[in-house]
C-alpha cells in the first residue's frame, strides 16, 4: 500500500471508503445494516472514534472519521474484523436469505485467495483514507457521501435514506451520533 493510502495522524479528518469483495450488494436487510450501525456506535462509544459523516450503501461504506490521540488504522482493522465476522454469522444464519449458499460461496473463494483470510474474506483489504486538508475536500467529500444514494435512485433527497448522516445535517436526528464539520 503506497503511503498514499495511510493514516499519517489521526486527528485530521479522512474519507474512509470500504467495499466488500467483488462489491458485491449484501446491504439489502436491515439485520446487514444494523450490524454496521452497531460497530460504528461501539467505535464512537468505546475505541475513540469520531464520525461526522457516514453512508453504508449496498455493496460499501464511506465514512469521514478522525480520533483525537486514538489510531484510526487499530479502530478501522477492528471495526472490519468485528463486522465482517458478524455479518458472514448473520448471513449464514438468515434462513430468509436467498442467495446464502452464493454469498458464503464467494467469500470463501476470497478467503481462499488470500492467505491473511482464515476462512473466508468479506471486505476487500483496503480502505482508502484521503485526508481531507482542506474545506473544498470536506465539503466535496460530505455532498459525495450524502448524494450516494440520490444518484444510484434509492431516494430523490438524501436526508431521506436512513443508512446516512445526510439527515443529521438536514437538522434531523439519525441513527447514530455525529460530529459536524461545517
Amino acid at each position: 500500500m503506497g503511503r498514499k493510502y495511510i493514516f499519517h495522524d489521526s486527528r485530521e479528518l479522512y474519507f474512509v471508503s470500504f467495499a466488500t469483495v467483488n462489491w458485491i450488494d449484501v446491504f439489502t436487510r436491515k439485520i446487514y445494516f444494523d450490524i454496521v450501525v452497531d460497530s460504528l456506535r461501539y467505535c464512537i462509544e468505546n475505541k475513540g472514534m469520531e464520525l461526522y459523516a457516514w453512508v453504508i450503501m449496498p455493496s460499501h461504506v464511506h465514512l469521514i472519521i478522525s480520533s483525537g490521540d486514538k489510531n484510526l488504522s487499530d479502530i478501522m482493522r477492528d471495526l472490519k474484523r468485528h463486522t465482517s465476522k458478524a455479518l458472514l454469522k448473520a448471513i449464514s444464519e438468515n434462513v430468509q436469505e436467498s442467495r446464502r449458499e452464493w454469498l458464503l460461496w464467494m467469500f470463501g473463494r476470497a478467503g481462499k485467495r488470500n492467505s491473511n483470510n482464515e476462512v473466508y474474506q468479506f471486505w476487500q483489504q483496503n480502505n482508502h483514507p484521503i485526508e481531507l486538508a482542506t474545506i473544498e475536500m470536506v465539503e466535496q467529500r460530505l455532498n459525495y457521501l450524502h448524494q450516494n444514494p440520490v444518484e444510484v435512485g434509492f431516494v430523490a433527497n438524501g436526508k431521506d435514506y436512513c443508512y446516512s448522516s445526510a439527515r443529521d445535517y438536514e437538522g434531523e436526528v439519525g441513527l447514530l451520533p455525529i460530529l459536524f464539520v461545517s
